[in-house]
């Protein structure tokens, strides 16, 4: 989603990520930093989303029973706050990610990498779906497969 101008939301799939329940959402997301999120329920993004505009950035971890959030207020990909505060969180965020299924070792980073168009194969901006491969955008559908049967 851009951060920096209104727009509608870009959208696709992605595997790998494992979440059985929540979503997680985070402002850290190469090159532009606009706001990335992955999730089960399209509820449970955008509850995680508008935590981040509320907060003017961070990143954040959302389900039914707990939201966890670092603030990261500086330019919303940097704080201002002490280190170990900041490792003590960016823990206990990664261990409720965890308990919302990811196996991830480090799901907010593979997350922040899914922005970064510069790497194959697909990435999500927020102008849509991009293949590095081909170096231009592309459909989230196959455009030779009828949508209905």
């Amino acid at each position: 989603m851009n951060r920096y101008q209104d727009s509608r939301p870009a959208v696709a799939f992605i595997r790998g990520f494992g979440l059985k329940k929540g979503a997680l959402a985070s402002t850290v997301a190469h090159d532009s930093h606009n706001i990335i999120a992955v999730g089960t329920s399209d509820k449970e993004i955008v509850n995680a989303i508008n935590m981040l505009i509320a907060s003017r950035g961070g990143i954040v971890v959302i389900d039914d029973q707990e939201q966890l959030h670092l603030p990261l207020p500086v330019a919303c990909i940097m704080t201002n706050q002490n280190g170990q505060e900041v490792a003590s969180i960016y823990r206990q965020l990664n261990m409720a990610a965890k308990k919302l299924g990811t196996p991830l070792h480090a799901p907010f980073m593979t997350l922040s990498f899914m922005a970064l168009l510069v790497i194959p194969e697909l990435k999500l901006s927020d102008k849509g779906l991009f293949d590095g491969s081909k170096f231009d955008f592309t459909s989230l559908f196959n455009s030779h497969t009828p949508l209905i049967a």
